[in-house]
């Protein structure tokens, strides 16, 4: 978890604070308090904005949560915890949107006015933006289930409860099972780590392992294919790719590249393929634009 104060000139000061997998928000709100208080006492603060791993209304209501994490949140009321103990609005937004307005206002689609950012990491988000507007949708879940865009109609069974999900085939959370799947015996390979992540993947591969190649290309394969879905439904100029996965974008975007290239059906030409530059700083930095929107 990282909160920031925000202002126009950027990043004024930042703390992390470590969750587990498995975190309830409640108790996370109290580390929270503790420092947005600080904050508002050296600062003018105009309202707290929250960057959720979810389906969200802009007034602060979880709406819903990938299976597993925070699941206390949507029986919380969280513009009445920001009301109440700062007096402040709250705003809240679905983390890839506010990683995409970040990347738009500072990073790498600046100016930019058609955008689908990818982020890779622990599952796969994704958000839209059309003439320079956030794609939101009636039940503001649209251009955020780009992970769940299926990609194998026989594959495996997704926290979505779809099958053959993008995420399900390629992210994190599934790739021990995705790693035991595509294994095979007698091909002289090293074990499998018992935990298996994909800096692992994208370092013994560069080192030449035959097996890791064969994960780390299925990987590349499924994740190219969400993203040519992506561009033929929102007819992106520029596609962003983000998460923790990008330390590998040395191997990533060249091989995304290629594929776009040769399967994208776009009449116009191609939509340009960037690594985003402001790392785990998108969401907070996406924060400020967000609230030009809504203040």
């Amino acid at each position: 978890m990282r909160c920031g104060l925000i202002g126009h000139e950027g990043i004024l000061s930042v703390f992390d604070h470590p969750v587990s997998p498995k975190s309830r928000l409640a108790p996370l709100l109290q580390v929270l308090e503790h420092h947005v208080a600080g904050f508002a006492r050296n600062a003018d603060c105009r309202a707290i904005t929250i960057s959720f791993p979810g389906i969200v209304t802009r007034d602060g209501k979880v709406l819903s949560t990938p299976r597993g994490k925070f699941e206390d949140a949507p029986d919380i009321d969280l513009a009445a915890w920001a009301n109440e103990r700062f007096g402040l609005r709250l705003i809240m937004e679905n983390d890839a949107r506010m990683a995409l307005l970040g990347e738009c206002a500072a990073g790498a689609a600046q100016n930019c006015t058609d955008v689908v950012i990818v982020m890779l990491g622990t599952g796969v988000g994704t958000a839209v933006m059309i003439h320079g507007a956030l794609l939101r949708g009636a039940h503001v879940q649209a251009g955020c289930l780009g992970g769940h865009i299926p990609a194998r109609f026989d594959g495996r069974l997704c926290i979505c409860g779809a099958i053959g999900c993008v995420e399900a085939e390629a992210s994190t959370w599934a790739l021990d099972a995705i790693a035991r799947e595509l294994h095979a015996d007698g091909e002289g390979n090293l074990p499998l780590p018992s935990q298996l992540d994909f800096a692992t993947v994208f370092r013994r591969s560069a080192a030449g392992d035959s097996f890791m190649t064969k994960v780390r290309d299925h990987c590349l394969n499924v994740w190219s294919a969400g993203i040519v879905g992506l561009i033929h439904a929102y007819d992106p100029s520029v596609v962003v790719l983000g998460g923790g996965v990008m330390a590998s974008a040395d191997q990533i975007i060249p091989a995304v590249s290629s594929y776009i290239e040769r399967h994208a059906f776009t009449w116009w030409g191609k939509p340009e393929l960037r690594a985003a530059k402001l790392g785990p700083d998108a969401a907070l930095i996406g924060a400020w634009p967000l609230l030009q929107q809504c203040l």
